[in-house]
């Protein structure tokens, strides 16, 4: 098993980057959309919400191209953990509250159209889902291929 380990965090490592680089790649292009979507959870002020909207999709980008190229990975899924509970939290508030939305983690988001019904649990799921990535990365850091390897000396 010791070997196995450092392939299991390999994986978990590059599917979360992809998380990321998705997400992240997903809402670059339209940051308008993106506030709105960060606004439709009605947490915060419209201006609050474009600023969070326009910052969220680069640090989205930034852990994916830190866990892509394996560093400070244990961070990146520390801070990867704390960033999906609190989309996870977002989430429950909207569903609590009754608001009937997309979460934007993959799309423009917003207020779904009449008729559609939210997902939530599914969202949820998802997100504890890739929580478990991360949580493999805070666990066992250690991945092949690696800039954190090559800073460690270790040839994987």
């Amino acid at each position: 098993m010791q070997r196995t380990w450092p392939l299991i965090s390999t994986a978990a490592r590059l599917a979360l980057a992809a998380v990321w680089l998705i997400a992240g790649g997903l809402k670059v292009g339209d940051l308008a959309a993106s506030a709105r979507a960060v606004h439709a959870y009605d947490l915060m002020s419209y201006d609050t919400a474009k600023i969070v909207g326009a910052v969220q999709p680069f640090l989205e980008i930034a852990l994916g191209l830190l866990l892509l190229i394996g560093l400070a990975t244990r961070l990146t899924a520390g801070i990867s953990v704390a960033l999906l509970v609190v989309f996870i939290a977002g989430i429950i508030s909207a569903w609590t509250r009754g608001l009937q939305i997309d979460c934007g983690c993959f799309s423009s988001g917003g207020e779904l159209a009449a008729g559609k019904n939210a997902a939530y649990w599914l969202d949820i799921l998802r997100d504890i889902g890739f929580i478990v990535l991360a949580g493999i990365l805070l666990w066992k850091p250690r991945t092949r291929f690696s800039v954190d390897g090559l800073l460690m000396g270790e040839q994987r």
